[in-house]
């Protein structure tokens, strides 16, 4: 069996420099992450991804954020512009129908350029103090409509032969800073937060992959929930959820110490992987000599998910686009 790295990394630009070829070849990163800083067109992200795979020798899988709205690293004018999915929800006379269309059109676009995992769905519940950051990136402020929405997503993107990754796990709706910059906490009591903002993940822990929230509740430790003990057993045994999880962007100022800390930590806590996302080789350098190798349990997770890599289903582009206009034209 193939030893893989417990990171994800991204990388500089649009193509790679033969210092990050070489680095990826001996890292054997477990997989690779995309930002807009690697994208140009079409053509140039096919390359792009065929050389991060050659790099590594393998089929590894390539993350992206495309969630539509604010957070789409594929726009204009190569690839569609979304409303923030907020937005499309309240403009939609079918919810359910454009969110599954949405996401069934952005896996097309995703898997023609070789990116097979995308960011999404997201299962935070939306709060009147969530932040703007977050907000109108969510479906809905009750659990039902939020569980609903997830499985959409979850159905278009695998419609389109694209893997969904369920985040912020266990939940980031209540966060009222912004968890690039500070680290958000909430004072809430536990039943509260079980009946509520970790319910969509207990409902939806059937997915393969997750992805954590850098947020505290003190309720269950004093540390953010991706470098948290207590919080990933919550997450394993009270939300049930025993597919993939890496963490949020290791490098998000949420988090305290160096990038090396922070994944060590994180994959101590029992996250199985370390997610590096800002390209630069000196700290990927750093995380792979100090985080070690995808653990025997992390790697069994990983190869589920990725067992349910499948074609894209055939399907009609253009009618396919017609009907998501006309669901969000009134």
């Amino acid at each position: 069996m193939r030893e893989l790295g417990a990171y994800i990394f991204g990388c500089t630009g649009t193509e790679l420099s033969p210092e990050e070829r070489a680095f990826f070849a001996e890292a054997q990163p477990w997989g690779f992450i995309l930002f807009a800083r690697n994208i140009e067109t079409r053509q140039q992200l096919r390359r792009l991804t065929s050389s991060l795979r050659d790099a590594v020798g393998w089929q590894a899988p390539i993350l992206i954020d495309q969630e539509g709205g604010r957070v789409e690293r594929m726009t204009v004018p190569e690839w569609r512009h979304y409303p923030p999915a907020l937005d499309q929800m309240e403009m939609a006379r079918d919810p359910a129908r454009a969110m599954y269309l949405r996401n069934l059109l952005i896996a097309s676009d995703l898997h023609a350029v070789g990116v097979d995992v995308n960011c999404a769905p997201l299962a935070d519940v939306i709060w009147p103090e969530s932040h703007p950051v977050l907000r109108n990136r969510c479906y809905g402020s009750d659990v039902d409509t939020v569980v609903e929405m997830c499985r959409w997503v979850e159905r278009g993107l695998l419609d389109g032969g694209v893997l969904p990754v369920i985040k912020h796990i266990p939940g980031y709706g209540r966060a009222v800073v912004d968890g690039h910059k500070d680290l958000p906490v909430v004072d809430a009591p536990y039943e509260e937060l079980s009946a509520l903002d970790f319910a969509p993940f207990r409902q939806l822990n059937h997915m393969a992959m997750g992805m954590t929230a850098h947020i505290v509740f003190p309720c269950i430790d004093d540390q953010p929930a991706t470098v948290s003990a207590p919080a990933m057993k919550m997450i394993r045994d009270e939300i049930g959820f025993q597919g993939l999880i890496m963490t949020d962007d290791i490098s998000m100022e949420a988090l305290s110490g160096d990038v090396v800390t922070r994944s060590c930590a994180a994959l101590q806590a029992g996250c199985d992987l370390a997610l590096h996302c800002n390209g630069v080789l000196s700290e990927m350098q750093a995380i792979a000599n100090s985080a070690g190798r995808l653990s025997e349990l992390g790697s069994a997770r990983a190869e589920r998910a990725l067992a349910l890599r499948q074609p894209p289903a055939e399907i009609d582009i253009s009618a396919i686009e017609a009907e998501f206009h006309g669901l969000l034209s009134g």
